[in-house]
């Protein structure tokens, strides 16, 4: 039996009109933020293993692709298992993220960049994941960041240029949905979790969505919350919006500071649909202050977010650096658009007669080119019709016959092609 030629499992193949359409979005998402002041860098695709595990990513850590150091012997290999410290045989990984690379670029390269480093990254990463719908183990993330900018300005350009480039995408109807970890932390404080706890509690009420308000209720009694209506207090949270100051005492979980920032962000940006959710966590540990998501009404699932990691980059510098970032999902969203016919080339085939010189077919071609046309020659075959389909599929709009008596491209006779 031969054996299997699929890809590994959780990465894929792309044909080519599937990673036209991806380039396409790829191809919008990067003008807009170059448009709103981004410039775009790249990283490696590996970073050393004890950053990659120095507690920045989260649960993402587990998920990291190990590359084993060279000149590796037996004795080393057992050794690491009687330990059970596989890591101990990596000297590099696999990225997991943007924003870890980010900050180590950033410390590296911080004498070239300005004071406000304004940064684009658009590449794959990979995820040890359990292969499922939606989750893959190489993936594209589309992330933008701002580092350098202490002040709400930093929130406010990262929400605009999203939103511009959502816009641009043609995916309208989202919602930013809103939060501040300084609320989160007030809230843990008001149900006792003591602050050993508190990112194992968080991690627990990200799930709201997934296993409910007594779900979570639960999993908070396991880890010794001792409040009994944890539950009640959550589906409150979840009607919480913008009038907690406005109607007589606010709760005594809410931080005032860290409110009053949100309403100035909403207030800022009057023509965008954000709303106030107390229960947004977001899985990362590092995030420091504003947390935000995109919402769309059709689907079930966050189609990105960021949020403020004051703390990160001072691991590599050993000073505060203030920094946000913003990721666009782009592999939830990109199954969601279509290209646009005016954003691409005409497409056209010409089918040519085998009796065709080749340096009259080359000329005819680069007529086509030169005007703006995408252009393939086809040998004409006798199932002509299943030629038009197999190109059609591939995104071309036309095609043309070509013959011995065919002298330039203005003798060219385009009929279109059902796509």
């Amino acid at each position: 039996m031969a054996a299997p030629v699929t890809p590994p499992r959780g990465m894929r193949d792309f044909l080519p009109a599937e990673k036209a359409r991806r380039e396409h979005a790829l191809g919008v998402i990067r003008g807009v933020y170059a448009a709103h002041g981004f410039d775009e860098i790249e990283t490696p695709v590996m970073e050393d293993s004890q950053r990659l595990h120095a507690g920045l990513g989260g649960d993402n850590e587990k998920l990291a692709f190990a590359v084993m150091r060279r000149g590796l012997t037996g004795d080393d290999l057992a050794a690491a298992a009687a330990s059970g410290d596989a890591l101990s045989l990596a000297d590099l990984g696999l990225r997991y993220d943007l924003t870890v690379p980010l900050a180590r670029f950033y410390a590296t390269h911080r004498a070239a960049l300005p004071p406000v480093f304004r940064s684009i990254q658009i590449a794959p990463v990979w995820r040890a994941e359990r292969p499922q719908k939606g989750r893959f183990r190489q993936f594209v993330q589309c992330d933008i960041d701002i580092i350098g900018e202490a002040s709400a300005l930093a929130e406010l350009e990262l929400l605009t240029a999203t939103l511009a480039a959502l816009d641009a995408l043609g995916l309208t109807g989202c919602t930013i949905r809103i939060n501040d970890r300084r609320i989160l932390a007030g809230i843990l404080a008001s149900w006792g979790v003591p602050e050993e706890l508190r990112e194992r509690a968080l991690i627990t009420i990200d799930k709201l969505d997934k296993i409910g308000p007594d779900g979570v209720a639960a999993e908070l009694r396991e880890l010794g919350v001792e409040k009994d209506d944890v539950a009640r207090e959550l589906r409150q949270l979840e009607t919480a919006h913008w009038h907690l100051l406005d109607d007589g005492e606010p709760p005594a979980w809410l931080d005032r500071d860290a409110y009053g920032d949100l309403l100035a962000l909403r207030a800022a940006l009057p023509d965008a649909a954000i709303e106030f959710d107390p229960t947004l966590v977001r899985g990362m540990g590092y995030y420091t202050g504003t947390i935000f998501e995109i919402a769309h009404p059709a689907y079930g699932y966050s189609l990105g977010g960021g949020g403020r990691y004051d703390g990160m980059i001072g691991r590599f510098l050993g000073q505060q650096v203030p920094a946000c970032g913003f990721s666009i999902g782009f592999e939830r969203i990109v199954d969601l658009l279509e290209t646009a016919d005016e954003a691409r080339p005409r497409a056209v085939v010409l089918v040519h007669d085998a009796d065709v010189p080749a340096e009259r077919l080359l000329a005819i071609k680069g007529e086509l080119v030169a005007s703006g046309a995408r252009v393939r020659l086809e040998r004409r075959v006798k199932n002509l019709k299943g030629l038009l389909d197999r190109v059609a599929a591939d995104g071309f709009d036309a095609f043309a016959t070509v013959n011995a008596a065919t002298a330039d491209a203005s003798q060219l006779a385009f009929r279109e092609l059902d796509g």
